[in-house]
């Protein structure tokens, strides 16, 4: 990172704190979090214990982008919240694309952790 965007006392352990302090509140307070980490972990588990790294791969990529789309969308209510706590149109909009963004990789992650079960059943059997 260039020296003039470098704060001073910067320290990578410290973003990391940040990070993983971050996930924790929103998979304590966002249901809609909790249980995409609760399903796609033991399936992860599963390719994992298999060696099926391709399928660990596609997983992770799924859990990935449900995860990053889920905490923007939160993030973005809670801002629009904080902005405007009355009812306003363009709010509205603004939390509705949102919501669609996170829907679009839900349907995605969904998709993949079907196709996945199946695969790592018939590995199984």
């Amino acid at each position: 990172m260039p020296s003039q965007f470098r704060t001073p006392g910067y320290h990578p352990a410290r973003k990391l704190k940040t990070i993983v302090s971050g996930l924790q509140i929103a998979v304590v307070t966002d249901f809609s979090v909790a249980y995409k980490v609760v399903l796609s972990v033991p399936i992860l588990g599963c390719a994992f214990f298999l060696h099926q790294w391709v399928d660990v791969s596609l997983i992770l990529l799924a859990m990935g982008l449900v995860l990053v789309s889920e905490l923007f969308n939160s993030a973005i209510e809670v801002l629009c919240d904080f902005v405007e706590p009355q009812q306003n149109e363009r709010i509205r909009v603004t939390k509705d694309i949102a919501a669609a963004a996170a829907g679009l990789s839900i349907l995605i992650w969904a998709v993949v952790l079907i196709i996945e079960i199946i695969r790592l059943l018939d590995s199984v059997g």
